[in-house]
């Protein structure tokens, strides 16, 4: 948002850095700046809470503002979630302190869609694992015909899976192709007055239908997007965000521009003056605007011409957007906030999960945890589809790498070879121990080998003297994926001394909410991924071998 002219003030110029909290908090001149148009989160009655706070004297710079070396200390309350569709641009979402620059007016900029059960609305308060679907559409609606095909109510022009963690240690980024020949499902719709129309699936033939028909096709929604990449993947999908043209030129602009290098001159016009018509040498520059769109559409120009080779400018972008949101001048400037939350609300499409500023927020705080340099940004795996002859329009999957991403994912194994941090003992697993003679525990096979609660039984009580042990057989709730030891808090000891023995990560405790008593037992669940008494839960180990990958903290010339 622009500062306004004449005597109006920009609303985000009301807000300025508290020295002593590393929060914004709201600038009380009352005789140069009127109220603010976005109240802190609270309402009026936080708004007032403000208003008894004495102002901080101005020094320095603008008057109400502190000094540099005190801005930059930033509250890690103020992080800022950055993250977008590889070819059109970067949704910024504001965490924690500066949510409330968000909140009243942002909030009706952000349209919803109802995709039904596509989605997860609790993905985020579950706190698991959490995969968003990032499309970016080539609807040219309302355009004017700017960018060609004028009635064209877009498709999947361009779709990135974003896989963030359990622990929040790390994120994958997977870019889907759009002219992959696959399969499409059918897909339940909620129409205009309520009612839901199912609109049939394709079947995959030899050419057809393409990836990017999963979205406008016959009517087809957002939630149709996320069954046909959950039906490829074996992924649940837990959101959506959909962006179109305008939301690249608008975000590029409101960071500045993002930062970009060419290995080779770019000049993407053909004989028939069709292409992005962008125009650029080889070396570093900085696109924003029209510039920055033409830049994530290039295509003709490249290598091969396809949209393999556009992915890797997108990547490029992409990355570099998320340095630059990073930076320390975004972070702690209330005015390029404002802009940027903004610009970024107002390009959101989102399902109704995630349908409002608050919802978003919750989100942000999240995904902001993982750092640039455990980001890592890949394309899935495909081959030139063999039904082709000479030129090949399409791709198929590659049924050889693909599986063993999509396990790695499911697993949460970074794609990263990034130096991982030093690992922190997690709070259920400190503290003091119980004896193995006061261990009590009955066991149940969920998902384990066969036969495996009767052998860990036997291993606890003859290798380690856990002698108050049960073999209850199969579980009751049939079988889960993931080993889990329920137990009161007045077991805690206990707990930890059978997780020690059996090598259970934290995140396989499930602690209750009221104490057990004397001579209860804890619950021991075998899920899917037990492999045997004392060996760690673990998936795969290594990186899929073969496949492409950049993260967000390299800077990389591409072209």
């Amino acid at each position: 948002m622009d500062t306004q002219g004449g005597n109006e003030i920009d609303p985000a110029d009301q807000w300025v850095l508290d020295p002593q909290t590393g929060d914004f908090r709201l600038r009380l001149d009352a005789r140069d700046n009127p109220a603010p148009s976005v109240p802190p989160q609270g309402g009026l009655h936080a708004l007032r809470e403000e208003q008894r706070r004495p102002a901080p004297e101005p020094r320095g710079g603008r008057r109400g503002r502190a000094p540099t070396s005190r801005r930059a200390k930033r509250s890690t309350k103020r992080k800022v979630l950055m993250w977008t569709s590889a070819t059109l641009g970067f949704l910024v979402v504001v965490g924690s302190g500066g949510a409330y620059l968000l909140y009243r007016h942002f909030d009706s900029n952000i349209t919803t869609v109802d995709v039904g059960t596509a989605g997860n609305k609790n993905a985020t308060s579950n706190h698991g694992a959490v995969n968003i679907l990032v499309i970016g559409t080539d609807s040219r609606i309302g355009l004017g015909g700017k960018y060609g095909d004028a009635g064209s109510v877009g498709h999947a022009d361009t779709t990135i899976l974003f896989h963030v963690a359990k622990d929040r240690s790390n994120a994958t980024a997977v870019s889907i192709p759009r002219d992959m020949a696959t399969g499409i499902p059918d897909c339940p719709t909620k129409q205009k007055d309520g009612s839901i129309k199912t609109i049939p699936g394709t079947p995959r033939g030899k050419f057809a239908p393409r990836f990017n028909e999963s979205l406008g096709q016959g009517g087809r929604d957002p939630g149709c997007t996320m069954r046909t990449v959950t039906k490829l993947t074996g992924l649940p999908v837990d959101h959506f965000i959909l962006v179109d043209f305008e939301a690249v030129k608008t975000l590029s602009t409101a960071v500045g521009g993002v930062p970009i290098c060419l290995t080779h001159a770019i000049h993407d016009t053909n004989s028939k003056g069709e292409g992005s018509h962008l125009n650029l040498p080889r070396g570093p520059h900085t696109v924003q605007g029209e510039q920055a769109l033409a830049f994530v559409r290039t295509r003709h120009s490249l290598k091969n011409g396809s949209d393999l080779d556009r992915i890797d400018l997108q990547k490029q972008f992409l990355a570099s957007m998320i340095r630059q949101m990073k930076s320390g001048d975004t972070l702690t400037s209330p005015p390029k906030l404002f802009k940027l939350a903004n610009a970024a609300t107002k390009s959101l499409t989102v399902d109704t999960g995630i349908g409002g500023v608050s919802k978003l927020t919750a989100l942000a705080k999240e995904l902001s945890q993982v750092d640039p340099e455990r980001i890592v940004f890949t394309t899935l795996p495909v081959i030139d589809n063999p039904a082709e002859v000479g030129y090949h329009a399409t791709v198929v999957l590659d049924e050889t790498k693909a599986p063993r991403l999509f396990a790695a994912i499911k697993n949460d194994v970074s794609l990263t070879e990034a130096k991982k941090k030093p690992k922190t003992v997690d709070a259920r697993l400190r503290g003091t121990k119980a004896n193995p003679s006061q261990v009590r525990v009955v066991i149940y096979n969920g998902g384990g080998p066969q036969g495996a609660a009767q052998t860990t039984l036997n291993w606890l009580q003859n290798t380690k003297g856990v002698n108050h042990s049960t073999n209850s057989g199969n579980a009751p709730g049939g079988k889960q994926d993931r080993t889990t030891l329920e137990y009161a808090p007045d077991q805690a000891d206990q707990a930890r001394a059978l997780a020690a023995m059996l090598n259970l990560p934290a995140t396989a405790l499930r602690r209750g909410t009221t104490d057990a008593g004397p001579g209860t037992d804890m619950t021991l669940t075998l899920g899917r991924d037990y492999q045997g008494a004392g060996v760690p839960l673990t998936g795969p180990d290594k990186l899929p071998p073969d496949i492409d990958k950049a993260t967000a903290d390299k800077r990389e010339c591409v072209g």
